[in-house]
């Protein structure tokens, strides 16, 4: 049954990838210590299936802090070579270790004192005997019914590039600004995105004073559509918010004198503030959960900095 295969390669990696993590060493931290002091950028190479594992490698690599690109090796031997400077270095991905177009790029790299890493299954191989560090990625076998299609080997290899660029990561201290920065579109992006790039600031924000009569304050709200405004202080601070529901209950219980009155005698004076380094997302799961339409963002000193409507969070489609 496909099931019964299925389970075999799961098992036959898993297996594979728990056999590398009992024989990781000091070496791994050495590999680290490298690519982390590297003043250039991690080159990543290998051919055919290393290939594309490499490529996904350098990817992640790049994504995380690490400045990084795949050279493919064949392409390095005419002419390619040259997007490799001194100060770079260089990750080979070679299950076998011999692989033709990376060994006849060994000279060239001793020439420009690019520090070599190999990701191989065989430490003996040519490209691990001319390599500083060897991160051996052997398999016992592979998934492939007929040990032969790498399978388990790539599982392995992929595994070790995250394990690099995820401990690159932390030493790095890499934090979610940093990730949002370098994804700045698709899913990751807005589930990085913070309030600060969405609110409603400058001459979009509704403000009015404490002292303002209250038909200038609905013009206000009328005139930012956003079904509030926000009452600040002479110094920036936040004095409170009037909403479209305060207006009703004002006028429910006031009626026509409401508008001989002041801001500051109907303005909420409490009202949910975030601060700008919030992440988008959290403010909408704050403002579901209390039923509000508007939250204000305020700085550390809860001086007014923009609004974040529940509609904009809405319309980014963060979940």
């Amino acid at each position: 049954m496909s099931q019964d295969t299925a389970r075999r390669v799961l098992r036959i990696e898993a297996h594979a990838i728990q056999d590398v993590l009992a024989r990781l060493d000091a070496t791994f931290d050495r590999a680290v210590d490298l690519f982390f002091k590297c003043k250039g950028r991690v080159v990543v190479s290998g051919m055919g299936k290393s290939g594309i594992v490499g490529r996904k490698i350098s990817a992640t690599l790049s994504s995380t802090g690490t400045p990084s690109f795949f050279l493919h090796p064949a392409e390095a031997l005419h002419g390619d070579l040259g997007m490799i400077a001194r100060g770079d270095a260089m990750l080979a991905v070679s299950y076998g270790g011999e692989t033709r177009e990376i060994v006849a790029l060994l000279d060239a790299l001793k020439r420009l004192e690019i520090p070599l890493v190999a990701l191989t299954g065989n430490p003996k191989s040519t490209i691990a005997q001319a390599a500083e560090i060897v991160l051996d990625a052997s398999v016992n076998e592979e998934a492939c019914s007929l040990n032969l299609a790498p399978t388990a080997s790539t599982t392995v290899a992929m595994a070790l590039g995250d394990a690099l660029a995820v401990s690159l990561l932390e030493r790095r201290d890499f934090r979610h600004d940093d990730f949002a920065a370098l994804h700045p579109a698709g899913s990751l992006g807005k589930r990085l995105l913070r309030v600060d790039k969405v609110m409603h600031a400058g001459e979009d924000l509704p403000k009015v004073s404490p002292q303002t009569a209250m038909p200038d304050a609905f013009h206000e709200m009328s005139a930012k559509k956003l079904g509030m405004t926000t009452i600040v202080n002479a110094d920036g601070t936040l004095a409170g918010i009037l909403t479209d529901g305060d207006l009703r209950r004002l006028m429910e219980k006031h009626g026509g004198a409401t508008l001989s009155m002041t801001v500051a005698q109907c303005l909420n004076p409490t009202p949910l503030t975030v601060k700008p380094s919030i992440l988008a997302s959290e403010a909408l799961t704050l403002m579901e959960k209390r039923r509000i339409t508007s939250v204000v963002v305020v700085d550390d000193a809860k001086r007014v900095l923009g609004v974040v409507h529940l509609h904009d969070l809405w319309g980014l489609q963060l979940v």
